[in-house]
């Protein structure tokens, strides 16, 4: 080999090989990250397991009660990613940027109408305007009401609302301040182990599956400065499924450390709404209703989302299929897909 030739592939050799522990010795990239306080299992596990730090990443986590607060330290550009609920319609219908990524939950499936005892209430159809009922203005338990009073051939304005959210549901029905409420998950589930039944969950009145995504959202800005986030947010939630599914048991401890559930609440909402949130593949597939691909999908169900909170006044106006739709991003969902393709 003349000399020049075997000189020049030296160096190239020498060059890849230095690269390496620059790559490895990389400082993690630091975002802010808002989410609601509720079962976020996966975000959960992924941080006691320390998985985002394995991929590259070094989140600082901001809780929230509300969805106010969140919204807020979106429209400042103070939370880069959320993983919220329909928090998301408020942020796109204050014009706040958000790419959604991908599904981490269905809460529609475990969202319910938890009776008092004490009021006859055996399913959503024993509800009249006379009864009492609990619902949190902005969420999806104001949806869901939206929806049950459509089924029921109720003016949702005759309806008798209580503002309550979801954990505070069991002191208003101790008090019988209430009749029912609707309550999210955990809630949901935690209320049966204090003694009030859940009567029905969203599915049985209001649309196949329920309409209450949970999503992970990240701001475009900052998706565009740092293009390799959103592969890795979907990389570490395939990690966490993976730890979680070899061992259980480390979802329901984070559940009852973070929220203080009991054990059996903690594994109620494990099996009845994690184990059953939306796969990739259901994410991807255009058929699907939870499909990103297709408006008859993920896009569908925040539309009818949308038209609910309009018309309950909670935003003013219903947002557009086509800025909907162009807030749904699954480029990074379909690259951890086919990178991991069998």
């Amino acid at each position: 080999m003349p000399l020049r030739r075997f000189l020049g592939a030296l160096v190239a050799l020498v060059l890849t090989f230095s690269a390496l522990p620059v790559a490895a010795d990389q400082a993690p990239l630091e975002f802010n990250y808002g989410i609601p306080t509720s079962d976020q299992i996966a975000i959960y596990v992924a941080q006691d397991l320390n998985l985002y730090e394995k991929v590259g990443l070094k989140p600082k986590f901001f809780m929230f009660q509300s969805g106010a607060p969140l919204i807020a330290g979106l429209k400042s550009d103070s939370l880069d990613v959320t993983t919220t609920g329909l928090g998301i319609m408020f942020a796109l219908g204050q014009h706040i940027p958000l790419k959604l990524l991908f599904w981490v939950a269905n809460d529609g499936i475990g969202e319910g109408l938890v009776a008092n005892p004490k009021s006859g209430i055996k399913s959503y159809k024993d509800i009249t305007p006379s009864k009492k009922l609990a619902a949190a203005s902005g969420t999806c338990a104001q949806v869901a009401v939206w929806m049950m009073a459509r089924k029921l051939n109720i003016p949702y304005d005759k309806m008798d609302i209580i503002n309550i959210p979801a954990p505070l549901l069991h002191n208003a029905i101790l008090s019988n301040s209430v009749d029912a409420g609707i309550a999210w998950p955990p809630y949901s589930y935690s209320a049966e182990t204090e003694g009030d039944p859940v009567v029905n969950f969203d599915p049985d009145y209001t649309v196949p599956g329920g309409d209450c995504p949970r999503l992970t959202a990240v701001r475009p800005d900052f998706l565009k400065s740092h293009p390799d986030i959103g592969l890795k947010l979907v990389d570490v939630e395939a990690m966490a499924a993976d730890a979680i599914a070899k061992n259980p048991q480390v979802a329901i401890d984070a559940l009852t450390k973070r929220l203080g559930l009991t054990p059996a609440a903690a594994k109620a909402d494990y099996e009845r709404l994690y184990l059953r949130r939306p796969t990739f593949a259901e994410q991807l597939d255009p058929k699907s209703p939870y499909s990103l691909t297709s408006p008859n999908g993920l896009a569908n169900k925040l539309n009818l989302a949308s038209q609910a909170l309009a018309a309950t006044k909670s935003i003013p106006e219903p947002l557009s299929m086509n800025d909907i739709t162009a807030s749904i991003d699954p480029t990074y969902l379909k690259q951890y897909v086919a990178a991991h393709k069998k």
